[in-house]
């Protein structure tokens, strides 16, 4: 089994994405991929909405559509794993091909638009977890990401429908209206339908009789207006939380691969200044007083800091995985507990924002 990451990553990456993707997650689900040894370091152990990370590192939405490895992801030294987006209804998704890989750039491009199993089975997977009495799973947080069918005629009401059934069954939530792959989805941001659509959320999370935080994940191709307007809105409101960034709609000049044409979310490497903007200038909008994850083109434990620095309590990754494999979780949470020390912080907590200016 030491062999296990060299020998099997460079041919997953072979592979076409979404196949390559697949075949992931089935050999987590039946624990054919060995655990990651945990680096528990005290310098990265930070406290968000009362809960305890063990390292401010986690995996964004997207890998666990879902909820079928969450475990199995904690296992590999993250501190959290984020499952979904999850809609109301099962839904397919785009045409395939819908995912790309652009390794000259470090990069990947998605269309999948939302393909999950649905509401129903991704709560009865949850439901499951919670009444397990596996003594085997590691310690960590579980987060859901909840969005609108692509068909919806009323998506305030999807997301505080998702809202209301996973608000028992997971420790923080997340509204996603950021996603470029369901039309419309990027309007649901704007100050009016953004208000309407947090509110509900918060009117179905006390239906549940749970309470975990809720946040909302948001878009880096934002104008500084909008930015405005989104940091009003979610003080305004009340919710719990910010995450910045999703995938862009852009295509920096900088991009060499050829397939970099292809339409869909652009995540990776060349996210990573754009959507660090976007975190730093809501640290600053919301005055330092509303935790944010960051993400968006994190792959080493520099880029983590820089994200804490610019105001991130925790941070996520995801496409850095597709090159790196789950040993770079490791090397992340080494790098970054060095880079604390090298600057003389006491912990996490300590750095956040220290850099936003």
């Amino acid at each position: 089994m030491a062999n296990f990451y060299p020998l099997v990553w460079p041919l997953l990456r072979r592979m076409d994405p979404e196949t390559a993707h697949g075949l992931v997650v089935r050999a987590f689900r039946r624990g054919l991929v060995p655990r990651s040894p945990l680096v528990n370091d005290d310098i990265l152990h930070t406290e968000v909405w009362g809960l305890p990370f063990n390292t401010p590192l986690g995996l964004a939405a997207g890998f666990d559509k879902n909820a079928e490895v969450a475990d199995a992801m904690l296992n590999q030294g993250l501190a959290f794993v984020e499952v979904g987006t999850v809609t109301l209804r099962p839904q397919t998704g785009n045409p395939r091909p819908r995912m790309f890989r652009l390794p000259a750039d470090r990069a990947v491009i998605n269309r999948l638009g939302f393909n999950n199993h649905g509401l129903r089975a991704v709560t009865q997977r949850l439901l499951a977890r919670r009444r397990s009495a596996n003594r085997t799973q590691r310690m960590g947080v579980i987060g859901a990401n909840v969005g609108p069918n692509r068909d919806s005629t009323d998506p305030a009401a999807d997301c505080a429908a998702g809202v209301r059934a996973l608000a028992p069954l997971v420790d923080y939530l997340v509204v996603n209206v950021s996603s470029p792959n369901t039309p419309g989805l990027r309007d649901l941001q704007g100050r009016h339908a953004l208000w309407t659509l947090l509110r509900r959320a918060l009117d179905a999370r006390a239906v549940s009789g749970a309470n975990p935080p809720l946040l909302v994940k948001i878009a880096p191709d934002l104008t500084a207006e909008d930015r405005r307007d989104i940091a009003e809105v979610v003080v305004e409101v009340g919710i719990d939380g910010l995450i910045a960034t999703n995938s862009t709609i852009a295509r920096p000049d900088t991009l060499i691969d050829p397939v970099k044409a292809e339409t869909g979310g652009l995540s990776g490497r060349p996210l990573m200044a754009l959507s660090t903007a976007v975190l730093a200038d809501m640290y600053r909008l919301t005055g330092g007083e509303m935790p944010i994850i960051g993400v968006g083109g994190v792959a080493s434990g520099r880029d983590a800091y820089d994200k804490i620095l610019a105001g991130a309590s925790l941070v996520q990754l995801y496409s850095a995985l597709v090159y790196g494999g789950p040993t770079l979780v490791g090397r992340i949470n080494r790098d970054l507990a060095d880079l604390l020390r090298a600057d003389g912080f006491a912990s996490v907590a300590d750095a956040v924002g220290r850099g936003a200016g």
